[in-house]
């Protein structure tokens, strides 16, 4: 058999990744992305992952020098033939151009890209949530810059709130630190009753054990920021999983979304 044709054939083999391999950049503090995305990856679909340099308070300068991380990142990352490449960041993709992210990392690998603040837009238009209550672990630069962003995708944004913590490289470490319980207390805080969907954000917060209980509590859909970047990277490659247990995102909006989901309007 030809060199070339053998060649050929071994570029289709997947032992894991069958379905799909799924390329996540992080900031390099992050320790809560990593695992909650492989918690909720289905039989056939494998996450492999890169870094981009966190380091000092949550400041401008600092996330402009982690978007050219994250390019930086896309590079390596298209060496393991992903079939798609999220930006694990919400702040860093609210803070620094959403568009630019997105070009930037899907020209350097390829393939579809997402980041995590167009993967919640995505995620709360599914949802037909048009009145947001929003809960971070952010400082008040970060909540201010998110709140506008949220209205300027045309969302109302009825209450925001956040834990304060990013005045010092340990604090924004200290976010993956937040224990879960923390999250659902923060959702009752921020909720309002004209809320159509409650929007927890921040990769490196850990929101997954609490989402079911958070929708039961409050009786209105619940968006994360690890939920919608996942959902988002499955629905941009087609691929329709009902992944129950994380919140009525997973389980009932199977649909495929496109770029044109997560864009101005």
């Amino acid at each position: 058999m030809p060199v070339q044709t053998l060649m050929k054939t071994t570029a289709q083999y997947r032992p894991y990744g069958w379905r799909a391999k799924i390329g996540l950049i992080v900031p390099s503090t992050n320790t809560i992305n990593e695992p909650e995305f492989y918690r909720l990856a289905p039989e056939g679909v494998t996450i492999h992952t890169g870094r981009a340099i966190n380091a000092g308070p949550a400041t401008q300068e600092n996330y402009d020098r982690m978007a050219q991380g994250v390019l930086e990142a896309a590079d390596l990352i298209k060496t393991a033939e992903v079939d798609v490449v999220a930006y694990g960041c919400t702040s860093g993709s609210i803070v620094c151009s959403l568009d630019e992210l997105c070009d930037g990392m899907s020209e350097r690998v390829g393939v579809p890209a997402i980041a995590t603040a167009g993967a919640a837009v995505a995620a709360l238009r599914a949802l037909g949530a048009k009145r947001i209550a929003v809960g971070t672990p952010y400082i008040d630069f970060v909540n201010q810059r998110e709140r506008d962003f949220l209205e300027q995708y045309g969302f109302d944004v009825v209450s925001i709130q956040g834990l304060d913590l990013g005045h010092t490289q340990e604090e924004r470490r200290d976010i993956g630190r937040v224990p879960p319980q923390s999250t659902f207390q923060l959702a009752r805080a921020i909720d309002r009753t004209d809320a159509d969907a409650i929007f927890l954000s921040c990769t490196n917060l850990a929101t997954l054990d609490m989402i079911a209980a958070i929708e039961d509590e409050l009786g209105k859909p619940v968006v994360t920021s690890n939920q919608a970047t996942f959902w988002a990277c499955l629905r941009l490659l087609g691929l329709s999983n009902a992944i129950p247990g994380y919140g009525r995102l997973l389980t009932d909006h199977l649909a495929p979304i496109t770029r044109a989901d997560y864009s101005l309007v």
